[in-house]
Parts: C-alpha cells; sequence; structure tokens
C-alpha cells in the first residue's frame, strides 16, 4: 500500500478554439503583462500568422517587439540573444508563438530575465530548480503553432549546449505559462509531414507516460484518451489540414500529452535527445521513428498496460496487435522506419548511448537503460531492425 503516493500536478488556463487568438490582449491583461516580447522563429516572423498577433496586441492598446531569432533545436545563443531582446525593450513578459522550439525558448527567457545564476545551474537535475528567484520570472502566454510538444502547458524548456551537443531541460514550476491559447487555426498552415511528426510526438508523449512505473492514475487516463485522439484525428489532420476539428482535437490531445508526462517519459526520449543534438533532427519525427524499438524491449514491463492500452483503442487483444498498429499508423503518416532515412549513421553510437543513459528521461523508462541497452536499441533503429521478441 505504501507505493499508493504521489505528488498531482495539473495546467494551467487552457482556452480552446477557433479564433481565440484574437483574446490575446484578455490574456495578458489577466497574466499582468502591458508590454511583451513576442517569441517566434524565422519562418513565422515572416507568415502574415504573425500578423494575428500583432493586430489582438494592437487591438489591446500593448506595445511590442518581435524576436525571431530561434532554431530548431535551440541553444542558448538563442536564449542569450533572447535577453537582450528583453531587456533592450524593457518587456515585462513573453507571448510565445511557435512549435516547441519557440515556446520552449519563451518560457526559458521569462524565467532567466530575473535569475543572477547562469543558466545551466537550473538543469532538471536533483532540486536545482529551488535555486532560482521565482518572484523574479516574468508571465508568458503561449499560443502554439503546432500540435505536438505541449510545451504551452510545462514547466521546463529544453535548450541544446552548443559546446557539447547535449540536451538539457530547464525546469521551473514558475515557468507555466499564465495561458495557454489553443487556436486550431494557428496550426492552419502546417504541412502534412510536420502534421505527422508532431502529432506522433504528443502521441510518445502519452505512451511514455502511461507506461512509465509509478502511481499516477489521473495521468494514466489523461494519457490513454490523449492517445485515442491521436488515433482518431491525426489522419484526418494528416489527409486535410484544413479540418478545424482534428486541428482542435489534436491541439487537445498534445496539451494531454505534456500533462500525463509529468508521470515520466522513457528510452524513447532519453535516446532522441541525443540524436536531435548531435544530427540537429526534428524531435518529433525522431520519437516517432525510435518508438517501436524501445516499444519492444520495453515488452516484458508494459505487456498488461499495452493490452488494456488496445483494448481502449478498439484493436484487436494482444502486444502484437498494438505493435501492428503503430507501425501502420507511421505508414499511413509517412514516417520514415529508420533513422538511416533521416541521414544518422551509427558512427555515433557510442556517443549516443552514453548521452542516453544520464538524460533526465531515462530514469522513466519501464526496464533499466544501460549504454549497451541503448547502443543496441540505437543501432537497431538506424538499420529499421526492428526484432520480432523483445
Amino acid at each position: 500500500m505504501s507505493a499508493l503516493m504521489g505528488n498531482f500536478n495539473y495546467p494551467t488556463r487552457v482556452w480552446v478554439g477557433a479564433g481565440r487568438a484574437a483574446e490575446l490582449g484578455a490574456a495578458c491583461a489577466l497574466a499582468g503583462i502591458k508590454a511583451p516580447l513576442i517569441v517566434t522563429d524565422r519562418v513565422l516572423a515572416g507568415l502574415p500568422l504573425i500578423g494575428v498577433i500583432t493586430d489582438a496586441l494592437e487591438a489591446a492598446e500593448l506595445p511590442y517587439t518581435i524576436f525571431a531569432d530561434v532554431q530548431g533545436n535551440p541553444t542558448e545563443h538563442n536564449v542569450d540573444a533572447g535577453l537582450t531582446a528583453l531587456r533592450a525593450g524593457a518587456h515585462d513578459g513573453i507571448v510565445a508563438l511557435g512549435g516547441g522550439s519557440a515556446v520552449d525558448v519563451g518560457k526559458v527567457l521569462a524565467f532567466m530575465a530575473g535569475q543572477r545564476r547562469p543558466l545551466w545551474d537550473f538543469e532538471d537535475v536533483a532540486d536545482h530548480w529551488i535555486r532560482a528567484d521565482a518572484a523574479a520570472i516574468l508571465p508568458v502566454v503561449a499560443l502554439p503553432t503546432t500540435a505536438g510538444t505541449g510545451s504551452e502547458v510545462g514547466r521546463a524548456g529544453v535548450i541544446t549546449q552548443a559546446s557539447t551537443h547535449t540536451k538539457k531541460v530547464i525546469f521551473h514550476p514558475g515557468m507555466m505559462p499564465k495561458v495557454a491559447i489553443c487556436d486550431p487555426e494557428l496550426t492552419l498552415g502546417l504541412p502534412p509531414s510536420a502534421t505527422a511528426a508532431t502529432g506522433l510526438d504528443a502521441f510518445v508523449h502519452c505512451l511514455e507516460a502511461y507506461c512509465a512505473p509509478g502511481y499516477h492514475p489521473l495521468a494514466d487516463g489523461i494519457a490513454i484518451e490523449g492517445m485515442r485522439l491521436v488515433q482518431q484525428y491525426l489522419p484526418r489532420a494528416y489527409a486535410n489540414g484544413a479540418d478545424l476539428e482534428a486541428r482542435t482535437q489534436m491541439m487537445v490531445a498534445a496539451a494531454m500529452g505534456a500533462t500525463a508526462f509529468q508521470k515520466g517519459l522513457g528510452a524513447i526520449h532519453a535516446l532522441a535527445h541525443p540524436v536531435g543534438a548531435l544530427y540537429d533532427t526534428h524531435h518529433g519525427l525522431t520519437n516517432a521513428v525510435i518508438m517501436p524499438y524501445v516499444l519492444r524491449y520495453n515488452r516484458p514491463a508494459i505487456e498488461d498496460k499495452i493490452d488494456r492500452l488496445g483494448r481502449w483503442l478498439g484493436l484487436d487483444a494482444g502486444f502484437e496487435a498494438f505493435m501492428r498498429f503503430i507501425l501502420e499508423l507511421r505508414a499511413r503518416l509517412s514516417i520514415p522506419h529508420r533513422l538511416g532515412d533521416m541521414g544518422v549513421g551509427k558512427e555515433r553510437a557510442a556517443q549516443v548511448a552514453a548521452m542516453a543513459v544520464v538524460d533526465p528521461t531515462a530514469s522513466g523508462n519501464p526496464r533499466p537503460l544501460d549504454e549497451a541497452t541503448a547502443q543496441r536499441l540505437f543501432e537497431a533503429a538506424v538499420d529499421g531492425r526492428l526484432e520480432s521478441r523483445s
């Protein structure tokens, strides 16, 4: 009975619905932001979409500037440049617009704005977050333009340390956005390939959270419903990017994944993080490719849970039926079967394995992950060797 203990936390205000980006002024008022810095990426800054955000701020008579120096796998250099812009404009809060990278950078900028210690002192290791001055964290309003990471309801940001090519998680409860506006109209321009990759990222978040050991039935329930939404609506959003119902449900699934993974992640993320840092691959796509290889390895520890999940998803009974579903869904969405198709080779296999086992997400895997196992899983994913048994 002593194992039935847990600390349960749930996210912030989430405003869902088409056209709700127009309510950005009200969200800023609720957050206490009077002079926001818009944090986005270079592509979004050049698209008409940015006008939806600036129009909403101008209608609320809120002065703003735009910071768009955010790359796909952001580094501390992006954070340093953003802090310079934040201070130069005397901004008192962040409007984070974009996928996970832009939202993560926006949250880290808000966090670091008033800190006196260097960024890496707040890596999600032990209780390093308590080093921060919580009162100095600026408020954030987040508007995701993808349906994948769920960073808009998260308490952390992933930043790559450029010198070591290592992805590090910066965590503090105060990084949670005050309001997340999930407006599916902001995702309508997302190409099918990006829709698929980000959507499967949401699925992986739910799957790893569900499979993580520990007692968190609330997270488990959110995770399984999140996977059902992805199962039903991701193929629709992929086939028809203008399907607002599917886009809305996928945004909800993404937020559910990030809510659920407070329980933990696992070896899929532990491997994907170094692959992304070393090869500059898209995070969601990397997760999607690695998923079945880790799932097969974890089978002895999760078979009963996967059987229950499969029944919730309306699949045939058994682990193999769930594996078929995963492989067929990936193929339907044109996801590569192997990392080799993404330009990832085995020449750095030992380095990937060494980085994977110390990644914070590795501890949430249902089975132990040592360097030999991590290297074997990585090389199998590079080659596309999915063994018939774990």
